[in-house]
């Protein structure tokens, strides 16, 4: 079987024994990142729920625990609009684990009116991109020590939609929700790209993967506080065009375990427009492959966070 066949019938059963290793899920208290803590759970691993509210996230944990009795879950509150609460959540993770072996970069805020992170960041921006931007660098040595390492970052189909607003990223000038939505995630994809370049170059053996769940269930259309979203998306597409989260969460539960993912990849659906399906290797939008823009998103996200990553000079 060759192994574009195998990825394009790959299911959450294909999923290898995760015993021993150690994984953080960001928003793993519903939608995409609950089915995907559910399923490393149910395979042995032992998943960090990575959640703004605690109380959700521990509910979401004893739900699990529930239908798998002895699952290894832990509950930590990490807000990523804030890089306070980011630097927090990683001081404590190193006082507790000497490794980390995957993080898996998934949550997401969708589409509210424009507000700013509590270091003055244009929301999404700032929840979407810069938290997980400096959580990945702050854990980055977790990581190293790890075993089979990687970094999953989860974007979206629309980053093709979208590019980086470099001279107004925080909406000053103009803010549309679902465009700034669409830049957050261009921007996820500009990152993850990056990030397996330089990982390259230094020899490091971690991985960088992206993903993206096509157009899945979430609370984030359903939450939405721009109206006419709740109802496009939550009353309308949800219910005749999504798929669920078990299948959304696929294509970054492959690329966080199956050991013919690579690093570099973009794992989606393989349905039309990339909207359902299986998981399969996809492309990212030219746009977010451009060096440059890497560069500067890179140096930008540096100085917006303070946080510089540990990755040794390459040839």
């Amino acid at each position: 079987m060759t192994k574009q066949r195998k990825q394009r019938h790959w299911t959450a059963e294909r999923i290898p024994d995760q015993t021993g290793r150690v994984f953080v899920v960001t928003g793993a208290n519903s939608g995409l990142g609950l089915a995907t803590t559910r399923a490393l759970a149910r395979r042995g691993g032992h998943v960090i729920l990575a959640v703004r509210d605690e109380d959700k996230g521990r509910r979401a944990a004893a739900g699990i625990t529930a239908e798998q009795p002895g699952a290894a879950l832990e509950v930590r509150h990490l807000d990523l609009a804030d890089l306070d609460s980011v630097r927090a959540f990683a001081e404590k993770l190193h006082a507790d684990h000497a490794r980390l072996d995957v993080l898996i970069n998934n949550a997401g805020v969708m589409a509210p009116p424009r507000s700013l992170s509590a270091q003055g960041h244009e929301l999404q921006f700032a929840c979407n991109h810069l938290g997980h931007f400096a959580l990945t660098g702050l854990l980055l040595d977790l990581l190293t020590a790890g075993h089979d390492p990687r970094v999953v970052t989860v974007s979206s189909v629309n980053h093709r939609k979208a590019y980086l607003r470099f001279d107004d990223l925080m909406g000053e000038r103009g803010y549309s929700p679902m465009g700034f939505y669409n830049q957050s995630k261009f921007a996820n994809a500009v990152f993850g790209r990056e990030l397996h370049l330089r990982l390259t170059r230094a020899g490091s053996p971690v991985r960088s993967l992206l993903a993206h769940p096509g157009y899945t269930a979430t609370n984030l259309q359903t939450s939405a506080p721009t109206g006419l979203w709740r109802i496009v998306f939550g009353r309308i597409g949800n219910p005749l065009l999504a798929q669920d989260p078990d299948r959304g969460a696929l294509p970054q539960l492959y690329a966080a375990t199956d050991p013919d993912a690579q690093g570099g990849q973009f794992i989606g659906p393989d349905g039309t427009a990339e909207l359902r399906g299986v998981p399969t290797r996809v492309e990212l939008a030219p746009a977010a492959a451009d060096s440059e823009t890497g560069r500067r998103l890179w140096e930008l996200s540096e100085q917006l966070t303070d946080v510089r990553f540990a990755i040794p000079a390459g040839a």
